[in-house]
């Protein structure tokens, strides 16, 4: 069981209108954020997997010339 105390009324109000607009109640839709949060990875997890990706490589084109070259073929 998880309990918040002291919210903020202005955040209670705006967790509730969200819930709302979702068509849940303020205990499922808090259910639903946390477990949204709790599936992200930290950031250690996140520079490991990063550390772990082969490198790119040169691609040959500056980043600014992509953007020319695809804003150009856009019209």
């Amino acid at each position: 069981m998880i309990q918040i105390r002291n919210v903020p009324e202005p955040v209670h109000r705006r967790l509730k209108a969200l819930a709302a607009e979702a068509g849940m109640t303020l205990s499922d839709y808090l259910l639903h954020e946390v477990v949204a949060v709790a599936a992200l990875p930290s950031i250690e997890e996140l520079n490991a997997r990063i550390s772990r990706r082969e490198p790119v490589g040169d691609l040959g084109e500056a980043p600014a010339q992509v953007i020319r070259r695809i804003r150009d073929a856009a019209g």
